[in-house]
């Protein structure tokens, strides 16, 4: 007769077999050994603070996650299922990490999403990434932002339009503002010009703002990592409607301007090479530089290369942006003093004008740009990142971060910390003074990460950041309608407000 606890242990053992992912599982004992050398919780090896994550709610893991960040102020280590997992808070170590060459590689909760966005430049890694970021970085230099500037005002103008057709009735910023993002990030990067009263381009919207938090679902779910298993729950049912959504709407895009790019190479090659001296030369959109080295070098790319990097940056380039508008709008709405010397800032600029932005007025505006700035401190779009390192990792004081481990940063919570910013939860654009700035480290501020893998659009956001914000400032007051008690937000991926946040806007005066 077998023993009931050797029918139990056998049980356990076939349940882990099927749900846990063994992939990322590190037990060897020198990795044990390591782990227990640095400070955090007690925890089991194999479960840590797994099934903790796991069940507590959304609406609680912020104060789960600050309880930690306090208690461990520099170094938290413990295990979700089998695999070590390190989560960084001081400046200098994160200096060391993200500012290496060689730990580049993204963390396992990346994985996930490469179903949607495959290996473009956000989770390729090694060469293939250090090849597609040198190819895709003209693609956002200086004259490509000045190229770009029209079309940045222009869908300034329509968001503007859209806020001033509300009447002064509440309404939801971030939705308004996602169709602009959206459009803008089509016409620039994409050549394509979207209707965003479009079905597909609203269904599109919808399943980024769905998928994300599915994703985060799953990452903290370990029963749910099983592909087999997870595509047979109504979680992963949303999950292929939504990512079968996502990849049309941007094979539709590359389908769009193959075609449009097809007929524009005929025309461009008719030019004399007299004309070609006097016209002046524009650099391409990324999506142009893809295509057209796909028609010189055939074998370069696979549709599947295109399509992963437009992926990426469609959703990368909008989703973001539309983040940080909408609560720069709401933070400036809640601290009237503050929006009245961004508006006197801009009244300075351009008076009674009512012109577009141009290059010379985008820097003028350095006090919007602290706005900006400290919108970005206290909720950065970008709430969570992470590396897989595949060798040791040496910090200083010889802390030894073992090969294997999952190493996490979280800069909604260094943002937040005292010992870099104090009183960390006013909203003061005065902390991103020159003077301030030289005294802070210089990773204890990282919106757009840091090192080689940091944000290659920064500049472009920045950008249309001060563009959107500058057009709506000067023509409209803002106003908060949601209350900060009720801002309540989820720290991974993107970060988003679990509801809508509301504001109402009273135009300043007429606008042509």
């Amino acid at each position: 007769m077998i023993p009931i606890a050797v029918v139990f242990l056998l049980g356990l053992l076939f349940v882990v077999t099927l749900f846990v992912p063994f992939d990322h599982v590190n037990l060897k004992w020198r990795t044990i050994r390591a782990m227990s050398k640095l400070s955090g919780p007690f925890s089991i090896p194999f479960f840590g603070l797994g099934l903790l994550m796991a069940v507590i709610r959304d609406s609680e893991m912020v104060s789960v996650l600050t309880y930690y960040y306090k208690k461990y102020p520099r170094i938290l280590a413990t295990y979700i299922v089998g695999m070590p997992l390190i989560l960084l808070h001081q400046p200098d170590d994160l200096e060391i990490l993200l500012g290496s060459a060689t730990h580049i590689k993204k963390g396992f909760e990346y994985e996930i999403l490469k179903s949607w966005l495959n290996e473009g430049l956000l989770l390729s890694t090694g060469e293939k990434w250090r090849h597609r970021r040198k190819l895709l970085t003209p693609a956002f230099h200086f004259r490509i932002l000045e190229d770009n500037l029209q079309s940045l005002n222009k869908h300034a103008r329509y968001l503007l339009r859209n806020i001033l057709e509300q009447d002064g009735k509440p309404f939801a910023a971030d939705q308004l503002v996602t169709l602009c993002t959206l459009d803008v990030i089509c016409e620039t990067a994409m050549g394509i010009s979207l209707n965003t009263q479009d079905n597909q381009a609203l269904e599109y919207v919808d399943a980024v703002k769905r998928l994300p938090s599915l994703v985060v679902d799953r990452i903290r779910k370990f029963w749910k990592r099983k592909n087999w298993l997870y595509y047979l729950t109504i979680s992963g049912r949303k999950f292929h409607k939504s990512l079968t959504t996502l990849h049309n709407f941007t094979e539709k895009i590359i389908q769009e301007r193959k075609l449009s790019y097809s007929t524009e190479i005929p025309r461009n090659n008719q030019n004399t090479e007299s004309e070609e001296l006097l016209l002046p030369k524009k650099r391409k959109a990324f999506l142009d530089s893809l295509l057209e080295l796909d028609l010189k070098y055939p074998n370069l790319f696979s549709d599947l290369d295109i399509r992963e990097e437009v992926d990426t940056f469609m959703f990368e380039g909008h989703d973001t942006t539309s983040v940080t508008l909408t609560f720069a709008l709401y933070l400036l709405g809640l601290h009237p003093e503050i929006q009245e010397k961004t508006f006197e800032e801009q009244y300075n600029i351009f008076g009674d004008s009512d012109r577009a932005a141009t290059r010379p007025d985008l820097n003028e505006m350095h006090y919007l740009e602290m706005v900006i700035k400290e919108t970005l401190r206290l909720y950065p779009s970008v709430p969570y990142i992470s590396r897989s390192i595949a060798e040791d990792l040496i910090l200083p004081g010889n802390v030894v971060l073992p090969a294997g481990a999952n190493v996490l940063v979280l800069p909604y919570f260094l943002h937040r910390d005292v010992r870099y910013f104090p009183d960390p939860e006013v909203f003061n654009p005065e902390r991103f003074t020159i003077e301030n700035c030289k005294t802070r480290h210089p990773y204890s501020y990282i919106p757009f990460s840091a090192g080689p893998r940091n944000c290659i659009g920064q500049k472009f956001a920045m950008m249309e950041l001060k563009v959107v914000l500058s057009t709506i400032i000067r023509f409209v007051k803002i106003e908060p309608v949601t209350k900060p008690e009720d801002i309540k937000v989820f720290p991974f991926v993107i970060l988003r407000s679990k509801d809508s946040v509301l504001i109402k806007c009273e135009a300043r005066r007429m606008v042509k």
